[in-house]
């Protein structure tokens, strides 16, 4: 599927493999005042030192991450927001408990054989304090649990997956980011139901955890009463086109269509459906919400398409927060500032603060208990007003509201994503 995209695509992967090569040459193992990256898992279980990846002058923390790929390309931005945060605490905040940060990145090809090799080199050889912002949910999937066995703290999954806030109990060491992608779905579908009654809904998901929980969350959120199903098809990342699973949509009469998908897929469903003369209305995953998707899919394409998200927009400049994150990643970043890189900023923000309330007691156990106390009800500088994150040990949701998104095109024909209607709540679904 993805191998369609010849144009953008192909680009932002030489633009990220470029990258990457500048950054790795500017790496040094061991870690220097620079937050070092190489590209290179009961409550209480037997932790195989306390304090590892915890030196005198060094807080060593790793990720596995796609670095490489088409995946790698899409999801550069999220880790560059990450990684130069960091790179800007060391740099004009003296670390954090006195101590720099090192981030170590491992390439896992957005791969679970891959996130397996690259988890136990980022504990085996780097011997990582804490997991920060694993990538992907089939990948991250292949790992939590070793990470979990071992009591290491595995913070921020980059993944919306409804596995990682499901059972705490189960998985004490694993905090996901994102909203979950139940809570989306059900979100979308209550909208649905509220403002196009009657319509037929159809659906167009990744054929994985990513489309279950949506399309699962999708049917909670919609009023049977009012809405009907009248499609579910499912993709493949690796599908070369997505042509028949779009007529079979158009087929079945849907005039409203919910993508689960990432951005190839989802340029692929809208660009498919054009050229089909087929134009329903189209809600994506918030996995899509930055200017990166106009890339993949033309402003024209896109207009009218509807997504969620609960951060600020990298383009609100007049904002002092974003001001500032521009600031950071003009000076200490290689991608420009984006929706994906304020992401990336708030998982570095949220990883900071958690340690900043640990330097008392800086072990993975500490380290834990502050991330269960200290987000509580926390209303981040990144989030938009009323956009709380809120973790305890018993609940692992995190991110529970979310506002809607449409997609337009400025007056220098640009696309933009602007916010419009109320946060919605997922608890009052």
């Amino acid at each position: 599927m993805w191998l369609s995209l010849i144009g953008i695509a192909a680009l932002l992967l030489v633009l990220v493999v470029a990258c990457g090569d500048d950054e790795e040459g500017e790496e040094t193992p061991t870690g220097t005042p620079a937050a070092a990256e190489t590209p290179t898992g009961d409550k209480t279980p037997t932790v195989a030192g306390p304090d590892e990846g915890i030196t005198d002058t060094e807080i060593i923390l790793g990720a596995h991450f796609a670095l490489s790929g088409t995946m790698g390309a899409a999801y550069a931005p999220v880790l560059d927001g990450v990684r130069s945060y960091f790179k800007y605490v060391n740099a004009e905040e003296g670390g954090v408990c006195g101590r720099e940060i090192v981030y170590k990145v491992e390439d896992d090809q957005y791969l679970p054989s891959g996130a397996v090799e690259a988890v136990a080199k980022l504990l085996e050889r780097d011997h990582i304090f804490a997991m920060i912002a694993g990538l992907g949910t089939a990948a991250h999937a292949a790992v939590w649990d070793d990470l979990n066995e071992k009591g290491i703290p595995d913070l921020w999954i980059m993944s919306g997956a409804h596995m990682w806030a499901a059972d705490p109990e189960a998985h004490p060491w694993s905090v996901a980011i994102l909203p979950d992608y139940y809570v989306e779905g059900t979100i979308i579908g209550k909208y649905i139901s509220e403002n196009y009654a009657g319509k037929k809904v159809g659906f167009f998901g990744q054929n994985d955890e990513f489309g279950e929980d949506e399309l699962a969350g999708l049917k909670n959120g919609l009023d049977p009463e009012k809405n009907e199903i009248v499609s579910e098809q499912t993709y493949e990342p690796t599908d070369v086109s997505v042509r028949s699973q779009v007529i079979n949509l158009k087929n079945s009469g849907a005039e409203v269509v919910h993508g689960a998908c990432i951005p190839p897929g989802c340029a692929q469903l809208i660009k498919e459906s054009d050229r089909l003369g087929w134009h329903p209305q189209f809600f994506i995953g918030y996995v899509n919400a930055d200017a990166m998707m106009f890339d993949y899919a033309s402003p024209e394409l896109m207009e009218g398409v509807i997504t969620l998200q609960g951060n600020k927009m990298a383009d609100w400049t007049d904002d002092p927060v974003i001001a500032e994150h521009h600031r950071i990643m003009d000076e200490y970043g290689n991608m420009p500032a984006g929706n994906f890189t304020v992401e990336g900023q708030l998982v570095g923000e949220l990883t900071v603060e958690a340690l900043r309330a640990t330097c008392d007691n800086l072990t993975r156990q500490g380290l834990m208990d502050a991330v269960h106390t200290i987000f509580d009800d926390y209303q981040g500088d990144i989030g938009i007003p009323g956009i709380l994150i809120d973790l305890s040990e018993d609940d692992h949701y995190g991110v529970e509201q979310m506002k809607l998104l449409i997609a337009g095109i400025d007056e220098n024909g640009k696309g933009t994503w602007e916010y419009f209607g109320d946060i919605i709540n997922f608890r009052e679904q």
